[in-house]
């Protein structure tokens, strides 16, 4: 015989069952939560789902002497569906910064004319601050521009807007030659060296 609990609304509306497996070993629990109410999510539920992906990949060259941070060409725009919507911010940069203190990157956030940065460090003296778990700086040692490095990041914004969102990364050449998807001896085409890309990706993540 096959069990099953039939609950059916008071309104006249529709019903609702539990109803065992059909082998006997299959026994399965159900366990409710005693601290607070919950929701069964279905199929159709959005939570967490990835609603929409976009990207850019930048496949070219930059370089800046430039002292502050300057706009390296890896950028994207997004619409968020819903204001609820979070959007899981993805990216990776290539390149170098040879002497001095540069290197540093950050995540900018424009909504509207307004910009925002993302993700920072916490402020510490005159260090420029980084949303990037790693910086371009090379170093200032013997042959250390033959070097290239990479710095990544990874961060959930909660913009709370259907306005469309550009995301972009700019970097602090600190005076000094910031050079992205390329080493200093391969800007001539003709010199050994690696090129290489930049990306960044943006999620919209329902919540």
């Amino acid at each position: 015989m096959t069990a099953k609990i039939k609950l059916n609304a008071a309104s006249g509306g529709g019903s609702f069952s539990l109803q065992a497996p059909s082998s006997s070993a299959n026994n399965r629990v159900f366990t409710l939560p005693d601290s607070a109410d919950a929701t069964i999510l279905t199929s159709t539920t959005a939570t967490g789902k990835i609603l929409q992906v976009v990207q850019f990949r930048k496949t070219d060259t930059f370089t800046s002497s430039q002292n502050g941070f300057v706009d390296i060409g890896v950028a994207v725009d997004i619409t968020p569906s819903a204001t609820s919507s979070k959007i899981l911010v993805t990216v990776s940069i290539s390149g170098f910064v040879h002497t001095g203190s540069g290197g540093a990157a950050k995540i900018v956030r424009t909504i509207g004319g307004t910009a925002t940065d993302l993700g920072k460090a916490d402020a510490s003296g005159i260090r420029n601050v980084s949303s990037f778990s790693g910086s371009l700086y090379t170093g200032d040692g013997s042959s250390s521009d033959l070097l290239q490095m990479n710095a990544n990041t990874q961060f959930l914004d909660s913009p709370s807007t259907t306005s469309q969102i550009n995301y972009k990364v700019q970097c602090h050449p600190e005076n000094n030659a910031l050079r992205i998807n390329y080493q200093e001896n391969s800007q001539n085409t003709t010199a050994s060296g690696i090129m290489t890309t930049s990306y960044i990706t943006c999620m919209e993540v329902a919540a």
